[in-house]
């Protein structure tokens, strides 16, 4: 219940509202711009209601409503930080509008800042005493407080209002369970699941009180039914129920959820660790293994899953792979006294008698040294113990998470690649960029170099002119084959656009033999050489070119875009090669690419830089530059350029993203979140999904 959106988040309330909070509409009806962006709200299109949004705020800055439209996209969208910060620009504008405390108070709610979502509160009801979704916001936060008291009263007054306000009851539950007082949790959740039977957050609630409190899982199971009837796609409602099913026996139904689950949600480590317990319960030991599998590549620091595999890999006679993981296990716990002798044993099943009378005297030691015949080390109990003590620590502060570490954000950043679809996709914005797109699966990945194409990038959100001189002057020219121009990523050819490219080629063949070279040729010829994925042809004619005249800027960046193909053919080779890993000289063979990685990253850098002693004010080169950074690991160069690239383009929204996720890899989160927040502003559609994930 810590990331309520309560009633705001349906635009309908807006819409309803609107009247009383910001007066007639008459005032902004003169704002085009405005109205269609407020049309674009009421249809849940909110990435391009922020399109509109930013074009008003450009032309009339001056304006609160603009601003605070835009906040209740963002929010919308799940961008606590960013619609925090323009519900204030609204409020700095006009402090009579009080939707724009409720967005921000909910905002700082969502973000745990729940002393200043009072504060937003407190200023709402003064300017509208008996809001209803003011007074239930306000008491939840008095509750996270800890202000018991203060809560009860602002729950008192709401009921007084509105005696059948089921949100009331349930906010009330959750209050007394903060208070370990079960007995009126069940009463109050009991009071509002019999006025609204339409809140599955209620159904949840009482469900874990029938589990922890009264170990009743019969009800608790029933309770989960009705949840997942009213959000059957949230797949955390089956891992929950699974649970309970594991508790009456049934283990099929069990088995059966987890599964459901992982349809829903393929990448939950939670459905696929307890899947994992489970079909080693029940002897179905390679699949478990699996299972287990899956959880150590997406987290290698999950303790339990490593142990589990390590003894599933005895059972199935593995004893190489069993060796593998307790040398893991022992690697951190060096005094496992059956660690030792697990892996002792694995090791002479394996024919290793050496190694393991070894693992034996080591696992004796220990057993004389602590003056007992029977291992009383249990690492599982130290893994259990250590993340009880750290929930009481986050007890002790408050009810609020502690501060993340650099360590612990990089760790996340790493691991965890998508978020959880909690809501469907309605048919009708199925469009990645229509609808709540945060719950998008999309993988945390950079966005990539501008590369140069004749295949301009039509249909994007953020779709601006990506534009320098040089560009211009030799489009200007008219001598190549289309019109030249700057695109993100990889440019994706048809089989007709193929042939044409091939064609130029020959063209280019025949005309560079029987004319007199000149570097607009090779130039061409060099980027149909791109096109068709023939890089090495590509650089040849791109050196012939810079031979020519050294001053074509644009030659350098074709040879800096050649390399990057090289570069990513390279890794793509290397995850395709599936045989390497056993090959003898596989050791040799890897460092051998590496270098070859690190030189073709390094002839990307000279080349950018002399295109930018050439042109100091090509934005891309700069933005570039910091790519070829990132992927060297120098994240604070890195920045750097992403930086530089800012200053000279401020509405360079790949610059904005690629800057934040490095300041999250660096952890540095409030930096991150500010540049994704604005990289989502300006179009980039997945910075919604590393924000939900980084802000929850």
């Amino acid at each position: 219940m810590k990331k309520i959106l309560t009633t705001y988040c349906r635009l309908t309330l807006l819409l309803s509202l609107m009247v009383t909070s910001l007066g007639s509409l008459a005032q902004i009806n003169t704002d085009q711009v405005v109205n269609i962006g407020r049309n674009a709200l009421y249809f849940e299109d909110y990435i391009l209601a922020i399109q509109y949004f930013n074009q008003a705020i450009k032309a009339k800055p001056f304006l609160a409503e603009p601003y605070f439209y835009r906040s209740v996209a963002k929010i919308s969208l799940e961008d606590y930080r960013g619609a925090e910060q323009d519900a204030g620009m609204a409020i700095e504008r006009n402090p009579f509008i009080v939707d724009a405390y409720q967005v921000r108070g909910v905002s700082r709610q969502n973000l745990g800042d729940y002393r200043g979502a009072v504060e937003d509160y407190d200023a709402g009801l003064k300017l509208m005493p008996e809001d209803k979704n003011l007074l239930i916001n306000r008491a939840v936060c008095e509750s996270a407080l800890k202000n018991f008291d203060e809560a009860q009263t602002t729950f008192d007054r709401l009921l007084q209002l509105d005696r059948r306000n089921d949100r009331a009851y349930i906010g009330l539950a959750q209050m007394n369970l903060a208070r370990q007082d079960t007995t009126a949790a069940l009463e109050n959740l009991n009071r509002g699941i019999a006025l609204s039977k339409k809140n599955a957050g209620a159904y949840v609630m009482r469900a874990e009180v029938y589990t922890r409190s009264y170990k009743d899982f019969e009800h608790a199971v029933a309770d989960m039914d009705s949840a997942i009837m009213l959000e059957p796609h949230f797949a955390g409602y089956f891992i929950n129920r699974a649970y309970m099913k594991y508790n009456l026996d049934d283990y099929f139904g069990a088995m059966a959820d987890y599964d459901y689950a992982l349809s829903l949600d393929p990448l939950s480590q939670e459905a696929h660790f307890n899947r994992g317990l489970l079909r080693a319960e029940v002897g179905d030991n390679n699949k478990a293994i699996s299972d287990f599998d899956y959880v150590l590549k997406s987290n290698p620091s999950n303790f339990m899953a490593l142990y589990n595999r390590a003894l599933l890999h005895m059972r199935t006679g593995q004893f190489r792979n069993a060796v593998n993981d307790f040398s893991a296990i022992l690697k951190k716990y060096p005094e496992f006294e059956a660690g030792y002798m697990a892996r002792g044993e694995a090791k002479r099943r394996m024919g290793d008698h050496k190694g393991s009378e070894a693992d034996m005297e080591k696992a004796m030691a220990i057993f004389r040294r602590h003056k007992t015949h029977v291992s009383t080390f249990n690492p599982a109990e130290i893994e259990a113990t250590a993340a009880i003590k750290k929930a009481e620590q986050r007890a002790l502060n408050g009810g609020e998470d502690e501060p993340e570490t650099a360590e612990e954000i990089i760790n996340r950043f790493n691991t965890l690649l998508t978020v959880k679809e909690n809501d469907p996709i309605k048919p009708e914005y199925a469009n990645r960029q229509r609808g709540h797109i945060q719950n998008d699966n999309i993988e945390v990945e950079p966005m990539p170099m501008f590369t140069l194409s004749y295949y301009a990038q039509d249909g994007e959100l953020n779709n601006k002119t990506h534009y320098i001189r040089e560009i211009g002057d030799i489009n200007d020219l008219r001598q190549l084959p289309g019109t030249l121009s700057l695109v993100v990523g990889e440019t994706q050819l048809d089989a007709e656009q193929i042939q044409r490219h091939f064609g130029n080629i020959e063209y280019y063949n025949s005309l560079l033999v029987n004319a007199k070279p000149r570097s607009l040729d090779h130039f061409a010829r060099g980027l149909d050489y791109l096109l068709v994925k023939n890089p090495d042809a590509a650089i040849a004619d791109a050196d012939a070119a810079i031979a020519l005249s050294p001053q074509f800027m644009l030659a350098y960046i074709l040879r800096a875009d050649a390399h990057y193909m090289q570069y990513l053919m390279a890794q793509a080779r290397d995850e395709n090669n599936t045989t390497l890993g056993e090959a003898p000289d596989a050791r040799s063979q890897a460092m051998l690419r590496q270098r070859q990685d690190v030189t073709t990253l390094d002839l990307m850098m000279k080349d950018l830089d002399q295109a930018i002693k050439l042109s100091p004010k090509n934005v891309y080169a700069h933005y570039n530059k910091g790519n070829v950074y990132m992927l060297q690991g120098d994240y604070t160069s890195a920045i750097s350029s992403y930086t530089n690239a800012i200053q000279l383009k401020p509405d360079l929204a790949e610059a904005y993203y690629n800057r934040g996720l490095m300041y999250l890899r660096m952890g540095n989160k409030s930096l991150g979140i500010a540049d994704l927040s604005k990289a989502g502003e300006l179009g980039i559609l997945p910075s919604y999904n590393v924000l939900k994930r980084m802000t929850r």
